[in-house]
């Protein structure tokens, strides 16, 4: 765990090129080219992470204040994924959890059971957060492993049914992402699909990026469709002139640099990936692997980006009408594209599809943040976090807890806990 930890804590960056240095030595590549391999993964992370923080931290203050210019003032606060990050790793049950998540996904290949190889680490964070929550509502330790362990191998399967949608939308052979915030949500993405393929009119717009350039030439390109979200957001935040400018060229080079940063990251993988499969077939020539990686490869699609920043004034609008809702909107807003990630390939990269979806998406978590909050801040003070003062109940948006899938395993954890 000591050696677990420390290599999760160097950041994927970091990890990541020491993963894929160590499995290109492993199936066959010369050393050299397992270095240029592993350093071009870890380039591509950083210039990923970079543009990615370059984003949050422009767009960070702009929904912010648009919260505080709607005047919400609701019970439960979105803290953000970072914070529920360090409730997944500081849960008492991260031990145990992550070691038997290694040892389950060896077996489930070795049974074959499975198709992908999770070499996601650091989101490991995801299960764990879920985990955490269980473990605040029941009380019983043995009771939220078994039931994240079950979700973790759920997971993988999904990654492997979902994987060649995924890999035929983004052109990323042999990859799948068994990253259980997003694939929670492709259900809401083929169900926001038949709704707008029902309604008469609406099953006839297309809002693909090259439909949209195509239509408005420059105006219809990602850095200027970036540009003109970015003013609307700064516009809608109050902010300043001077301040709505550098939004818009801000968000405007993430939507232009983020693609290149990815496409960097991705020629690295590509030299690892297609050595190992190459050596699994020589060795297993009858079965078929998969890569397990972080979605963070997918947000750089125009379609993900334009639509999750649409999403932002939908979130702050959904908080303030939803009767019954206590989920105030805060830290997440600026990274609500991440919900659309695996979404994208069930819409046909139709924006206006993927902004239904992400629509029902956005109601879901609220109404089950609201259900687990008492719970979710349980674990975040069992995990060493002290409630912010003014906050009641704390909550996120980019997690596991607030899916569909983790209000109804929170809600069979309590069923059961009478009978532990």
């Amino acid at each position: 765990m000591a050696v677990i930890q420390t290599i999760i804590n160097l950041g994927a960056a970091v990890m990541m090129p020491i993963i894929f240095f160590i499995l290109g030595i492993i199936f066959g590549l010369k050393p050299s080219k397992a270095f240029k391999a592993g350093m071009l993964v870890g380039i591509g992370f950083t210039g990923v992470n970079m543009v990615i923080n370059l984003l949050l931290t422009n767009l960070g203050p702009a929904s912010k204040a648009m919260v505080t210019q709607m005047g919400l003032k609701l019970t439960v606060v979105d803290t953000g994924w970072p914070t529920a990050s360090t409730i997944g790793w500081g849960t008492p049950i991260m031990p145990v959890l992550v070691v038997s998540f290694l040892v389950l996904n060896a077996l489930m290949l070795v049974f074959k059971l499975t198709k992908t190889v999770d070499i996601d680490i650091f989101n490991y964070w995801i299960f764990l957060l879920l985990g955490a929550v269980i473990y605040a509502a029941t009380n019983s330790f043995w009771l939220a492993v078994v039931m994240t362990l079950i979700v973790f191998g759920i997971t993988l399967v999904v990654a492997d049914l979902t994987a060649p949608y995924v890999q035929k939308q983004y052109n990323l052979k042999g990859i799948s992402f068994p990253h259980l915030t997003c694939l929670a949500w492709v259900p809401f993405g083929i169900v926001g699909n038949w709704i707008c393929e029902k309604i008469p009119g609406l099953n006839k717009i297309k809002m693909d990026p090259e439909t949209i350039q195509k239509r408005f030439g420059v105006l219809g390109e990602p850095l200027t469709l970036g540009f003109l979200l970015g003013l609307a957001i700064g516009i809608m935040a109050h902010f300043p002139i001077t301040k709505i400018i550098s939004l818009a060229i801000n968000v405007a080079a993430a939507m232009y640099l983020l693609p290149k940063m990815i496409d960097v990251l991705v020629s690295g993988l590509v030299i690892v990936r297609d050595q190992v499969e190459g050596q699994l077939k020589k060795w297993f020539p009858k079965r078929e692997f998969y890569i397990g990686m972080d979605t963070a490869l997918l947000i750089g699609e125009p379609s993900v980006l334009a639509s999750g920043l649409i999403l932002i004034p939908i979130a702050i609008v959904l908080a303030f009408i939803l009767p019954g809702n206590k989920v105030l909107p805060f830290v997440d807003l600026a990274s609500l594209m991440f919900l659309l990630a695996l979404i994208t390939p069930f819409a046909h990269r139709n924006m206006l599809r993927m902004i239904v979806s992400g629509t029902l998406v956005l109601i879901c978590i609220m109404y089950v943040g609201t259900s687990i909050a008492p719970f979710y801040t349980k674990a975040a003070v069992q995990s060493g976090i002290a409630v912010p003062n003014g906050i009641k109940y704390m909550t996120n948006f980019i997690g596991s807890a607030t899916t569909w899938i983790g209000w109804v395993l929170t809600e069979i954890g309590l069923m059961l806990k009478p009978l532990l």
